[in-house]
């Protein structure tokens, strides 16, 4: 009896957890705009980006290893297709009491040492990470100009060495969304670290 009320209890848990926390988003899925405060001190939304394309959202950070390999190439992603229409606009989705390191004061010092000209915004309180379903640092997602998500996951096949790069996941898929075409693939595995969660 003891064993079965554990495993009705356990379900029940679980069922509720399942019902508050939110859905992963999927390719053909409507991202949720955002209001997050960027290493400037100013608030930042997707709609404040006019006569857009597109949008290329990644969740990244300061610690990660990761993150700071692909930071060069989102420099230069943001460079090339910010012009065209697809901004980076990257968040920070760790909490800094998990991650001292992570911190917004942090995020200012590594956006001025690496001139980032894409926003770096703060994702207070972890409300936004969780709606997009980003489980690493980095993790991309390409949406179009009316948010739709086409593309879910690593920015290329080489997380820790740019020049072993064979396939450049977010760049054909930008290509093939410009071109009208299916994105194959539309979701790749994110590799990176494990987002930061704070501490109960």
């Amino acid at each position: 009896k003891i064993d079965m009320t554990l495993s009705l209890l356990t379900g029940l848990l679980i069922t509720i957890f399942t019902m508050n926390a939110p859905a992963a988003l999927k390719p053909g899925d409507v991202a949720a705009d955002f209001k997050l405060k960027n290493v400037d001190g100013k608030m930042v939304s997707l709609s404040d980006f006019k006569n857009v394309k597109g949008y290329i959202v990644v969740f990244t950070c300061n610690h990660c290893p990761y993150a700071k390999a692909y930071e060069d190439r989102l420099i230069a992603i943001n460079d090339k297709y910010s012009k065209q229409g697809y901004p980076v606009i990257a968040i920070n989705p760790n909490d800094p009491s998990a991650e001292p390191e992570d911190s917004f004061d942090e995020m200012k010092v590594r956006a001025k040492q690496k001139g980032f000209k894409f926003p770096y915004l703060m994702d207070e309180g972890q409300k936004i990470y969780p709606q997009y379903g980003a489980t690493k640092t980095p993790h991309v997602f390409l949406l179009d100009s009316k948010r739709v998500v086409k593309y879910i996951g690593s920015i290329d096949d080489s997380p820790t060495d740019a020049s072993a790069v064979k396939a450049k996941y977010l760049e054909d898929a930008i290509a093939a969304l410009q071109a009208g075409k299916d994105i194959i693939p539309n979701v790749t595995k994110a590799l990176g670290c494990s987002i930061k969660v704070k501490k109960a």
